[in-house]
């Protein structure tokens, strides 16, 4: 069997540990489970959206709507774009990474990816003969190293990643920063909003500022849909159509396409859900400050970011005791450019919240 070199050499993606898997493994009751480590939305999806699919569930049978213009013009006004500056894909935003790498990449192409960030963009590119170049994140000060981005960019550049805020460090890229990239290179500066509900903060404006910026954006978080992936990018109309030329005609299934239009309708839900998530994030950070050997980052996600160094375990270890107590979060090792001792809280429901904080402790108490 002949499998592609960069396909046989490519680190597979390590997603969240799931319920189930926790369940059989230690011997546990599915409603004993915590699930804070995949960054979902713990207070469900909104129930206007689940009326809706349910009453459309029989019609399963049939083909998607390939004219998804009435979403389009959802997202816009959402957005605060026009129509046919949105292009709309399933599989959340990884079928919109994917697309983008189907239009622009070429074999040799360089892409930068400032580490540690979301791991999805380099997994999704090398198969198209792309080359990643690192950049890096100032961990120390918590903040973009903006000059080893500048400094990474070459001729074969094709495109820069800005994930912000980013996972897992929850930080954001300053609107100045961005423009400093975007201004000094041809490349498309892709700058990933998957979380920009929960840092208030959004970038569409520099859409019409500067051709080269792309904004890509996830139903997953806020809006509640991570199980019927659905993402969105916002850029000029010369790269929406380009894209639309390759992107898969029925990616969006019909249920998803209904929950998705219906959940940008129910504007008191994502009130709602943001409110939450902040709370819930600001609760969680003060909570986790106060434990010493911990150093949490500030964050402007809904995930919080821990190093654990001091406490004389890695975050394998760590996680593996508090998965046996029911708690899931996640070991940050897989990210490239942290080591083996960090990990990253989810946020929960309060009630979820004060659980997480009870188990953390309880399990510092018995091994440290």
């Amino acid at each position: 069997m002949q499998i592609k070199k960069v396909v046989s050499n490519l680190d597979p993606y390590v997603p969240g540990r799931s319920e189930n898997e926790i369940v059989k493994k230690y011997n546990l009751k599915k409603e004993d489970i915590i699930k804070m480590g995949s960054n979902e939305n713990p207070w469900g999806s909104s129930k206007k959206a689940i009326e809706e699919v349910k009453k459309n569930s029989e019609t399963i049978f049939r083909y998607p709507e390939s004219n998804l213009n009435e979403l389009t013009e959802e997202i816009a006004n959402y957005s605060n774009v026009k129509n046919e500056q949105v292009i709309i894909g399933g599989d959340g935003a990884d079928e919109i990474i994917d697309v983008i790498g189907k239009t622009f990449i070429e074999k040799g192409d360089e892409f930068i990816v400032p580490l540690p960030t979301y791991t999805y963009y380099e997994f999704l590119f090398k198969p198209y003969g792309a080359i990643p170049v690192y950049a890096k994140w100032d961990l120390e000060n918590n903040v973009l190293d903006v000059d080893s981005v500048l400094d990474a960019i070459s001729e074969k550049t094709k495109m820069i990643f800005l994930c912000t805020p980013n996972n897992p460090s929850g930080t954001l890229i300053s609107k100045e920063d961005i423009t400093k990239i975007a201004s000094s290179t041809d490349a498309i500066v892709v700058v990933d909003e998957a979380y920009f509900e929960y840092s208030e903060i959004n970038n569409t404006d520099l859409i019409e500022e500067h051709s080269n910026i792309f904004i890509m954006r996830t139903m997953s978080k806020v809006l509640g849909l991570a199980g019927m992936r659905i993402g969105y990018g916002l850029s000029n109309t010369e790269i929406i159509e380009y894209m639309h030329r390759v992107k898969p005609v029925f990616s969006l299934t019909r249920l998803s396409y209904i929950a998705a239009l219906n959940t940008l309708r129910d504007s008191e839900y994502i009130k709602e859900s943001t409110k939450k998530g902040i709370e819930s994030r600001e609760y969680l950070y003060n909570e986790l400050n106060k434990i010493k050997e911990f150093n949490v980052f500030p964050s402007k996600s809904n995930y919080i970011l821990i190093g654990i160094k001091d406490i004389g375990l890695t975050a394998k270890e760590f996680t593996n005791l508090l998965l046996k107590k029911g708690l899931i979060i996640r070991d940050c090792t897989s990210f490239k450019g942290l080591d083996e001792y960090w990990i990253r809280i989810s946020i929960g429901t309060l009630e979820e919240d004060k659980k997480c904080i009870k188990i953390i402790k309880e399990v510092l108490k018995e091994s440290c």
